[in-house]
């Protein structure tokens, strides 16, 4: 694309059309900008027109917008990368047009700085430091604050990465060249910009704004340890530091919201340098310590409890956390200091204030979020529990008694008028519940500071027993929290006589408090006693299921709770544990069936999705363990609601549609009904595999009929098409796994006469593949596969229709992949398998026990040895290969496994007990046949180490190899 008057005009007029309010002209801008992006030089055009001061700033806006969004897709892209000369350009002009631009196309132009930063800085790039360098200095001399806050937002972004990579080689030299060059002019701009604070400069936000960056640049310059330079000037920058801390600034904290937020800012920033300096240099840091954490703990006492000041709270608070729980932790010794500590910082910060009962009411899911699941590390309320904790560390006695009176005293408070004290009640169970703790490797919570049994009757149970669900839903969700947290200790009997109240809670207004119920509920019958048995049985949940499961499918139609995860996770578990008779069963399916007809209609929430199919399979399951004639019932109302899903082409739900059909198909008795073999058809269209998310799910789906319809398979040309969907999964390394399962279970499920025509080319297909990568995984199946094909057929039916192949082929795969991988082999059921084909060979295959073949047969015993006798991890080195399916948060049309819509897991052995007896018993009958001639093959072949591990094996199964 050439710069010419013609360019500028397009571009420009393209631009102005993406800003316009009808859809028509916006489309066929942003197609054509499209269309022009895949020419050489657009990046450089849009850079240009943003530089042109003749055009209109939206227009110039949008296209720096654009140029960053482009750069963002192109710069590093495999597929259409920015051509070098352009990058070249582009890396010349950036700087000083960012410097020059407005403050919103400079924002723009700094991102885009950045994100080249990211993949060229420093080699590919050696030119960008010592020019910001000399734009920093040049713009201090005239005191351009606009072009020094330009340069360091782009400093701070292209040195954001020392904070967050790996510490390498690379990395530190990396570091290393910036420090050299960038650590000296950071801090004389530092100390330049507190004298002109110091001396009441007019304007002080550009100013406080520069700090701010400067101390963010700190940070990622310090981040991987401390450098030489920075130790050398720590006083220089601890003194300002403490100044930001211990100063008020009248000129902005009085003039507003954003005032005081540009302070508490740059206070916030300076807050987290001296946490990473507690908690990485502290010897060198110790001289100052007094003096912050004074600074720290007179600046709490004076930040209000608006949220709009929370970053600074939780930022100072968690650097008092770092200093209680070091070698210094005796500045909380002194008398009164706890007692101060938790009046003056933790109860203040615990306290509901009126933005907590905002987030309660207006989004449920975010607070559920913060207050259940344990995403509020960064809210007062958790941070300052945290405080306590680490104070504990040393002072626990101290801290259990100062906390557990002032538990009694909210309490107190509550009991002398509970309607206008009721947030006292609840700050006294968030203490409880948030300073409960978890010793390593165990999954109860315990606390010291109340007793569980006699809190929850005193204090929790009035709540759950209160008539009126809705009142004080705060207290109520709080309550509930404290029985979920602490169900282990709350005795059966005493848990027993409150389900009744919790399956009340489920029918509660407030979404916190139906959510919680129903989590409570879920969680209790989780419970494990000693020994591993489930506390709470149907017999338990029986008496209440009718209400429970009525109340749980009525909180979907709550306002907000349409897709209500912890109520579809709830009727998951309660499904899993009730008794399911045929009534149950068609009333459960019915209301599955309707929940799923209405989110077909625009799936949402993946994870309330999930646990909805997951409650069909588990209903499914069960009442057709119990009754296999609900089968029908089943089919007649999941079907057409499945069939809305594959004619829709609802892609996100499509995975488990094909497990669901795959739990259908093994839940019938053959001949399965004409109807599943029409889903049949539709498996073997090659469109059905072309999307990866469905391969694992219609694999499945391809096993349940192999093994439930062999006769129907082999009809026509059915097979064929079978064996080509294998051929197709194993020439991708990301399916050849799969296509591995299609091929196995033809083998289990098939007649050999019915595979003897493919034989040939299905070994063709593997060989194939294994010339052209030699992966682990890919070695591993085809060891299993041949394992499996010789127990099914033979040993004789495994080499012949190899060698037909290509002749001896049999003796090569043996020597080079069969004997050197056997080793590799995991899973209880594949080593089995392995084993005892690889036994069968060294004690049956004429191709083995020929003398000629000494040598590979004693390789061979060695192999099964390794496999037999040493752990997995002593084996199994961790394989190279590359994940197949990563795990992606939301809707990325992955595959997710249905837990109960799982493969049972076959073992083509049942009648062999223990491969290790099984090959020590084969190896002794061998040897009795040809006495002396297996002992000399071993001691000759066999590591000594296994040669050890065979007779240790012998002694065990009272056997011998003569």
């Amino acid at each position: 694309m050439e710069w010419n008057p013609q360019t500028l005009q397009f571009l420009s007029e393209c631009f102005l059309h993406t800003l316009s309010p009808s859809p028509e002209p916006r489309r066929r801008a942003e197609s054509s900008l499209a269309e022009a992006a895949d020419r050489p030089n657009y990046a450089l055009a849009v850079l240009r027109l943003v530089a042109e001061p003749s055009i209109d700033d939206q227009i110039r806006q949008a296209a720096a917008v654009n140029f960053k969004n482009h750069l963002r897709l192109r710069w590093a892209s495999e597929d259409s990368p920015v051509p070098d000369p352009e990058k070249d350009q582009i890396k010349t002009l950036i700087v000083p047009l960012m410097l020059s631009a407005s403050p919103k196309i400079q924002s723009q132009l700094s991102e885009a700085l950045a994100l080249i930063g990211h993949h060229d800085f420093p080699k590919s790039w050696p030119s960008l430091l010592p020019e910001l360098i000399a734009n920093l200095q040049k713009a201090s001399q005239s005191s351009d604050y606009a072009s020094i806050n330009g340069i360091l937002g782009t400093a701070n972004s292209i040195f954001k990465k020392f904070r967050f990579q790996y510490k390498t080689n690379d990395l530190l030299l990396d570091l290393k060249y910036c420090l050299d060059n960038f650590a000296a002019p950071l801090l004389e701009i530092f100390l330049k910009t507190a004298s002109l604070i110091d001396a009441g400069a007019a304007n002080l936000r550009p100013l406080f704004e520069s700090q701010r960056l400067c101390c963010r640049i700190f940070y990622s310059l310090n981040f991987q340890e401390l450098p030489e330079f920075f130790e050398d000037h720590m006083k220089e920058w601890m003194g300002e530091f403490r100044k930001y801390l211990t100063t008020s600034y009248p000129a902005l904290e009085s003039s507003g919201a954003d005032g005081v937020a540009l302070v508490d800012e740059l206070r916030a920033s300076v807050c987290e340098n001296i946490n990473l300096y507690m908690e990485k240099n502290e010897e060198e840091f110790q001289g100052f310590l007094n003096d912050f954490a004074l600074a720290v703990w007179t600046l709490l006492g004076n930040v209000s409890q608006s949220s709009s000041r929370d970053r600074l709270a939780i930022t100072a608070i968690k650097f008092l956390t770092t200093v209680s729980t070091s070698v210094h932790h005796t500045l909380f010794a002194s008398d009164g200091v706890i007692p101060q500590i938790c009046q003056c910082i933790v109860i203040p910060n615990v306290r509901l204030r009126e933005d907590d009962e905002e987030l309660f009411e207006m989004n449920y899911i975010e607070f559920i979020r913060r207050d259940m699941e344990g995403s509020d590390l960064d809210t007062r309320r958790r941070i300052a529990c945290e405080l306590l904790k680490g104070i504990a560390t040393y002072y626990g006695d101290a801290v259990k008694s100062i906390v557990s009176s002032q538990i009694q005293s909210l309490l107190s408070l509550y009991a002398a008028n509970p309607g206008a004290n009721w947030k006292d009640k609840d700050c006294a169970i968030y203490l409880v519940v948030s300073l409960a703790t978890k010793k390593a490797g165990a999954s109860v919570v315990s606390t010291e500071l109340v007793d569980v049994q006699s809190f929850f009757e005193s204090v929790i149970v009035p709540e759950l027993q209160n008539a009126d669900v809705n009142g004080y839903p705060m207290l109520k969700a709080g309550a509930l929290k404290f029985f979920t947290m602490f169900r282990t200790q709350i005795s059966k009997p005493v848990a027993l006589k409150f389900f009744p109240d919790l399956v009340r809670f489920l029918a509660a207004e407030s979404n916190v408090v139906h959510s919680y119920a129903a989590s409570c509920i879920e969680k209790l019958l989780l419970v494990k006693d000693e020994g591993g048995a489930a506390r709470y049985t149907s017999a338990d949940i029986n008496p209440i299921f009718p209400v429970l499961m009525n109340n749980l499918f009525n909180s979907f139609k709550l306002p907000e709770s349409e897709e209500n995860q912890y109520a579809m996770k709830c009727i998951m578990r309660v499904l899993a544990v009730a008794d399911i008779s045929v009534d149950v069963a068609r009333v459960c399916v019915e209301g599955l069936g309707s929940l799923l007809t209405e989110v077909c209609k625009n799936p949402k929430n993946p994870i309330f999705n999930h646990y909805l199919f997951e409650s069909v399979a588990i209903l499914v399951r069960r009442a057709c363990e119990r009754d296999p004639s609900l089968v029908s019932v089943f089919e007649a109302s999941l079907f057409p609601r499945l069939e809305i899903i594959l004619t829709n082409d609802v892609t996100e739900f499509l995975p488990y549609t094909f497990q669901l059909l795959a739990q259908l198909v093994e839940l019938n008795r053959p001949p399965i009904p004409p109807i599943y073999m029409q889903i049949f058809e539709l498996l073997l269209s090659p469109e059905t595999w072309k999307r990866s998310s469905n391969v694992p799910a219609l694999v499945r789906l391809l096993q349940a009929f192999l093994q439930k319809a062999p006769n129907e398979i082999t009809q026509g040309d059915r097979l064929t098409k079978v064996l080509g969907i294998f051929d197709t999964l194993i020439q991708a390394s990301s399916t050849s796994e799969q296509g591995f399962y299609v091929l196995n279970t033809v083998i289990e499920s098939l007649e050999y006469n019915a595979i003897k025509p493919y034989i040939s080319h299905i070994w063709a297909a593997l060989f194939r593949e294994l010339q052209k990568r030699r992966t682990v995984k890919l070695i591993k199946s085809l060891l299993i596969f041949m394992s499996l094909f010789l127990i099914k057929h033979g040993a004789a039916n495994v080499v012949d229709t190899m060698n037909s192949v290509q002749p001896d082929i049999f003796v090569v795969i043996l020597n080079q992949f069969w004997i050197p991988n056997l080793k590799l082999i995991t899973g209880a059921i594949e080593l089995k398998l392995t084993a005892v084909a690889s036994t069968r060979l060294v004690c049956e295959s004429p191709v083995l026990l020929d003398p000629a073949a000494s040598v590979s047969w004693g390789k061979m015993v060695d192999s099964i040895v390794t496999l037999l006798s040493r752990p997995e991890e002593d084996r199994v080195q961790e394989e190279p290969d590359m994940p197949d399916i990563t795990e992606n948060a939301g809707y990325s049309t992955t595959f997710v496994l249905l837990y109960n819509a799982g493969k049972k897991e076959e073992d083509p052995l049942k009648d062999i007990r223990d491969p290790r007896e099984f090959f020590v018993a084969s190896l002794s009958r061998l040897s009795a046949l040809s006495p002396g001639r297996y002992p000399k093959v071993i001691s000759e072949n066999v590591d000594p180490a296994n040669q050890a591990a065979l007779l240790q094996l012998c002694n065990t199964y009272n056997l011998s190899i003569v």
